[in-house]
């Protein structure tokens, strides 16, 4: 059965190419498996920070818009911060479901 196979393939530099490739493929610690792990990973990785980015450029712009106009400020703290002035009651009303 041995004399069937190619001389090529008995040879000792396939063999041990062989060896070594399935040895990237499958045992090594930096193996196939993990490197498209990682790369999902790192895609992943990327869109967040894209989304991220995005959100702190439309934090800057409301703070921008914030910061300049006092009357959207004034609103911008009684709505979100229920801030009042001094003379003011704040009633807050929770709609039953």
């Amino acid at each position: 059965m041995l004399s069937k196979i190619p001389p090529f393939f008995k040879s000792f530099y396939f063999l041990f190419a062989l060896g070594f490739f399935v040895w990237m493929l499958f045992f090594d610690t930096n193996d196939f498996i993990n490197q498209v792990r990682m790369k999902k990973q790192l895609n992943r990785l990327q869109e967040d920070k894209a989304y991220y980015t995005d959100k702190i450029e439309e934090v800057k712009t409301e703070r921008e818009a914030l910061l300049s106009n006092k009357q959207q400020l004034e609103k911008f703290a009684r709505e979100k911060y229920l801030m009042k002035k001094p003379s003011e009651d704040v009633y807050i009303l929770i709609e039953d479901k």
